[in-house]
């Protein structure tokens, strides 16, 4: 087959066939396509857009340029896969709570991306845990512990890596169909049988607009359930942090609050929702309504934090983790509170401007491969619409160095809006895409 041709097809409107788009992915992964080609295509599917069967023949070919995993275990295998956002860590209490109640749940799992925080950097706030594992021991904590959280094996839809790096430096992220390619194939390599999406908007996610949001839960779960994976997913507000801390450490924290101390919170609430459509979709049980109340009884009865101290354990880190964390968990050099400069009502939180702060710090990476601090970013962050006094703390800032800590507080207070009347909030979750 001929690379050119195939461009030629996306760019003038037409529908590539199965074979070529086969073709075309496995050129990626193999190096036969050139970078010139594979920008060209990008952006011509950028520009031109793909038809339904085109996205989902697509994905499944980006799927098929490597390995794919297959199970034989005595549960669903079943996973969940968010946008990102700000004080997102919903993927480390949602895996071993579904581990609980007897799904399985191979994660493959990323570093931090832009203003948001990666899950896979999250976990390794914890001292010795690594998440770079080879396949052999994901397959075993998979079917030994009931869920595993790793980063990508190697050889697991090449093509997404390679056309991933050249999409960034030729501006065609933006396209859905590419976007909605490059999640579900490294979810499908991964031989899922269903799939939630957590499709976040606001000032903290990627996507700010409410159109936009919608557009790409439409087009990953038509694109998943045509690709033979049951999915559905929740649009989910991101106007301000989901738990409130932003940070690796500080995240963790709240994660093993959630695990250990189990109370109603925005965290807690989001996670309960997606799994008990996860276990509605894979027939796990009649219906949400009866999964979030197994979810919930794995908070409440410990079997959850017993199952994170296993893949804690499993990752190198420390063996009861959930009984030590306070001491475990690294802390910063400076740790002092963020005033309100005036009385009023917070108004708007600046989730990206937050989510840059704790980069900033050195919680997150300006260049690939930087070494992050764990321990840097803010705590107890106060949610929209609460009242304050003037002095009272809005937010705990924890960082490396004093100076460090001017930056970060003068970056939170310019994302921290205070006005004289209480906003109009958004519902947790805005709507349900299935």
């Amino acid at each position: 087959m001929d690379a050119r041709a195939i461009i030629a097809k996306v760019r003038d409107g037409f529908e590539p066939t199965q074979a070529e788009l086969t073709w075309f992915a496995k050129g990626l992964a193999s190096g036969a396509v050139t970078d010139a080609q594979a920008g060209a295509f990008a952006m011509a599917a950028c520009l031109k857009g793909f038809t339904d069967d085109a996205r989902v023949g697509f994905t499944l070919a980006m799927r098929d340029s490597g390995d794919v995993l297959n199970w034989d275990l005595p549960g669903p295998v079943i996973d969940k896969h968010s946008t990102g956002g700000i004080g997102d860590c919903v993927s480390l209490l949602l895996a071993p709570m579904l581990a609980s109640v007897g799904a399985y749940v191979p994660m493959i799992s990323g570093r931090g991306l832009g203003h948001t925080g990666g899950t896979l950097d999250k976990l390794e706030a914890i001292p010795g845990v690594s998440t770079d594992v080879d396949e052999k021991r994901f397959l075993k904590m998979t079917k030994d512990i009931g869920c595993a959280i790793v980063s990508a094996a190697t050889n697991m839809a090449p093509a997404d890596k390679r056309l991933y790096a050249i999409r960034d430096v030729t501006s065609t992220v933006e396209s859905i169909d590419l976007i909605t390619a490059s999640i579900l194939s490294k979810k499908l390599a991964a031989g899922l049988e269903s799939l939630i999406l957590d499709v976040k908007v606001g000032s903290g996610a990627f996507m700010s607009k409410d159109e936009d949001a919608r557009a790409l839960a439409q087009s990953l779960v038509s694109t998943s359930n045509g690709a033979g994976c049951t999915t559905a997913a929740l649009i989910t507000e991101m106007d301000q942090p989901l738990a409130p801390a932003a940070g690796n450490a500080l995240e963790v924290a709240e994660i093993m609050l959630a695990l250990t101390a189990p109370k109603n919170s925005r965290l807690v609430e989001l996670t309960l929702a997606l799994g008990a459509e996860l276990m509605a979709l894979s027939g796990m049980c009649e219906t949400p309504e009866a999964g979030a109340e197994k979810l919930r009884d794995t908070l409440e009865n410990g079997q959850a934090a017993e199952k994170f101290d296993e893949l804690v354990a499993a990752l190198g880190g420390p063996k009861g983790f959930s009984s030590t964390w306070r001491q475990r968990l690294p802390e910063a050099n400076v740790i002092r509170d963020i005033q309100s400069p005036r009385a009023g009502f917070i108004a708007a939180l600046d989730g990206r401007q937050i989510g840059m702060g704790v980069v900033h710090m050195g919680g997150g990476r300006l260049r690939g491969g930087e070494r992050i601090d764990p321990s840097v970013g803010y705590s107890d962050i106060l949610p929209l619409a609460e009242k304050v006094e003037k002095g009272q703390t809005l937010a705990r800032l924890h960082a490396s160095s004093e100076r460090a800590a001017q930056a970060a507080e003068k970056a939170f207070l310019e994302a921290v809006e205070i006005a004289d009347e209480a906003p109009d909030t958004r519902p947790l979750i805005i709507d349900r895409v299935a």
